[in-house]
C-alpha cells in the first residue's frame, strides 16, 4: 500500500490533537483531548507535569486509531507541533525534575545580571539594558536557579516542549529550529544556538550542553521508538520530522508565505505574522522568529491572552448559551455569534484594550487591561463584542507597525486557529481591518502546518512551495463593510489608539500601589 497519509500531532496550550493529512491537504481523520492537569500553586503560575503532556498525547492518538479506516501502514510519517515557551527540566536520567513552566505563567526572577563591561557599555549605548534586564527576569531557568536551587543543580537538560516530545519519541535530545521561542539563548537572526560570547549566556544559568542538538524543520530526527510506539500506537519505526511552533506551523497552514498575506491567528494568544526573507524587528530588539521555511522569518506582533479572554467570558458569563446550545443540539459558538450579531458595530461605545499580560516594549511592562466606556444601555452582549473587536483593534495596531518598520503594504488578512470559526469575528475583523479577510479551508492550521512539513521532509512534496499550494486553499472570504469601516476607523484612531498613552500614567500608580504587575525597581 502507498503511504500517501501524515500524522499530524498538534499539542497546543488548550488540547492536544492527533490528525490524518493526506497530500491534498483534506483532514482525513481527527481525534482531539483536552488538557486538564494545568495547575496553579499561586496567583499567576502556571504549571503542567510533563507526564500529563505525554500521557494527553498518547490518548489523543489511541482515540485516533479508534476511530480511523486510515490503515497504520499508510502512514509516511510524523510531525509534531506544540505550543511556545513552555519549558522542562529533566535529569541525568531524562526524569522531570519538577513541572513544566507553562508559557501563560507571569512569576519573575529577581534579578539584574552582572555583564562583561564592554556588554555593558555596549548595551546603554544602544538603550537596549532594560531589554537585557526585561529578559533575565522572565527567564523560567533564573527563575528555578534562584528559588529551587536544589531542583536546578539536578538538572541535566533543559528543554522546550516540542524537544520534550521529541525525546521521548526518539530517545534523542534534538529539536527544530523553528521551534525555539522563549527566554532561552539562541540567536534568532541565524537559527542557531547564540555564540559563546554573546550576552544572553551571562544572563542565564544554561550550559551548551543542557540544551538540544538543533535541526531545520523538516529533518528527520528518527523513527518512533519500542516505548512511543507501545504508549502512543503509531508503528515502531515511521519517522519523526522535526516541526516547528504551533504558530509557524499556522503560517504555513494557512498559505501566508509572503509579506502582502499576512496570517492572524486567533487561539490563546492572538498574533499577526507575516512571512519574509528579511530579519525583521517589528519593535526594536524584540526579534522576529525562525520561519518554518529554511531563511525565513515570521515577524509577529503577539496579544498573549488573545482569544483565552473568549473563553473566559464563556465561562463567566456564558452558561446560558452553553445551556441553550445543548437543548437545541447546535454548538455554543453558534450562539455566542447570536450574542454579537445583537449588538450594533462598537457596541455602543464599549472599548476594550486586551493588556491583560504586559511587555517590555509595546505596551510597557506596568499595562494593564482596560474597559472604558460602560453606560447603563451595556449588557453582557455589548462586553463580548467588545472583546472580539479590542482584540482586532490591537492587531491591526501590530500591522501598522510591521507596515511601518517592514516598508509591505499588507493587503489581505488570512484568520486560522479556533476563533477562525465564529462569523462574527471575521466580519468585525475585516471591517476594522478595511481589508478582505479570508478563512482557510480548515481552522487546524497548525496540524496542517506541521503535516506541509512532513510531506517536505520525506520527499512527498518536493518543497514547500508545492506543497503550500497543493495542500492549502482559501475558505470563505468575508469583505469589508463601508457602513461599519468608517464608525470602526473613527473608534480605532480617536479612541483605541489613545488609550495606552493616556492610561498609562494610572497603570504605572496601580503597579506601585499593589505590586502587580511586578515592578521594575
Amino acid at each position: 500500500m502507498s503511504k500517501d497519509y501524515l500524522l499530524a500531532i498538534d499539542c497546543g496550550t488548550q488540547s492536544v490533537r492527533a490528525l490524518i493529512f493526506d497530500l491534498h491537504g483534506h483532514l482525513v481523520d481527527k481525534a482531539q483531548v483536552d488538557i486538564d492537569s494545568y495547575q496553579s500553586p499561586q496567583p499567576g503560575w502556571v504549571e503542567n507535569d510533563p507526564e500529563q503532556f505525554w500521557a494527553t498525547l498518547c490518548q489523543a492518538c489511541q482515540r485516533l486509531w479508534a476511530n480511523t479506516r486510515v490503515p497504520k501502514s499508510a502512514l509516511a510519517g510524523v510531525c509534531i507541533t506544540t505550543q511556545r515557551a513552555t519549558v522542562i527540566n529533566l535529569d541525568e536520567h531524562g526524569q522531570p525534575v519538577r513541572p513544566a513552566i507553562v508559557w501563560l505563567d507571569q512569576r519573575r526572577a529577581d534579578v539584574d545580571p552582572k555583564l562583561a563591561w564592554w556588554w555593558e557599555v555596549a548595551l546603554r549605548v544602544v538603550r537596549m539594558r532594560g531589554t537585557v534586564r526585561y529578559f533575565a527576569r522572565e527567564a523560567e531557568a533564573n527563575w528555578i536557579a534562584q528559588h529551587q536551587p536544589a531542583l536546578w543543580a539536578r538538572t541535566d537538560k533543559y528543554l522546550l516542549l516540542s524537544g520534550y516530545l521529541n525525546f521521548r519519541f526518539t530517545g534523542r535530545f534534538v529539536d527544530s529550529v523553528a521551534s525555539q521561542v522563549g527566554y532561552i539563548p539562541f540567536d534568532y537572526r541565524r537559527g542557531r544556538w547564540a555564540h559563546a560570547w554573546n550576552w544572553k549566556w551571562q544572563c542565564l544559568p544554561l550550559k551548551r550542553e543542557m540544551l538540544p542538538e538543533l535541526v531545520p524543520a523538516g529533518s528527520r530526527l528518527g523513527g518512533v521508538g519500542v516505548a512511543a510506539a507501545r504508549d502512543t500506537g503509531i508503528p515502531e519505526g515511521l519517522p519523526i520530522i522535526a516541526g516547528a511552533a504551533d504558530k509557524a506551523c499556522e503560517v504555513i497552514g494557512a498559505g501566508c508565505l509572503t509579506p502582502e498575506v499576512a496570517c492572524l491567528s486567533y487561539g490563546t494568544a492572538a498574533t499577526i505574522n507575516i512571512t519574509t526573507s528579511r530579519y525583521l524587528e517589528a519593535t526594536p530588539f524584540i526579534p522576529p522568529y525562525q520561519a518554518a521555511i529554511r531563511e525565513r522569518y515570521n515577524t509577529e506582533i503577539q496579544i498573549t491572552r488573545g482569544f483565552w479572554m473568549v473563553n473566559w467570558f464563556k465561562e463567566q458569563f456564558g452558561l446560558h448559551e452553553e445551556i441553550e446550545a445543548h437543548s437545541r443540539g447546535v454548538a455554543p459558538e453558534t450562539l455566542f455569534d447570536e450574542l454579537v450579531n445583537a449588538v450594533p458595530p462598537g457596541s455602543m461605545g464599549l472599548m476594550l484594550q486586551p493588556f491583560w499580560n504586559p511587555g517590555i516594549k509595546v505596551p510597557g511592562p506596568e499595562a494593564k487591561g482596560a474597559v472604558i466606556g460602560f453606560g447603563d444601555v451595556h449588557t453582557r452582549a455589548h462586553l463580548y463584542r467588545a472583546i472580539l473587536e479590542g482584540l482586532a483593534y490591537a492587531l491591526r495596531e501590530g500591522r501598522e507597525r510591521i507596515e511601518r518598520r517592514g516598508g509591505w503594504r499588507i493587503e489581505r488578512v488570512r484568520v486560522s486557529g479556533g476563533g477562525s470559526q465564529s462569523d462574527a469575528a471575521m466580519q468585525i475583523t475585516a471591517n476594522i481591518f478595511n481589508l478582505p479577510t479570508e478563512r482557510p479551508h480548515l481552522f487546524e492550521t497548525s496540524g496542517l502546518g506541521a503535516a506541509i512539513i512532513a510531506a517536505v521532509g520525506l520527499g512527498l512534496h518536493p518543497d514547500f512551495d508545492t506543497a503550500v499550494r497543493e495542500m492549502t486553499r482559501v475558505g470563505q472570504v468575508f469583505q469589508p463593510e463601508a457602513q461599519h469601516v468608517r464608525i470602526y476607523e473613527q473608534l480605532y484612531r480617536k479612541v483605541y489608539c489613545r488609550m495606552y498613552r493616556r492610561l498609562r500614567p494610572l497603570y504605572r500608580d496601580i503597579r506601585e500601589i499593589t505590586g502587580y504587575p511586578g515592578s521594575e525597581r
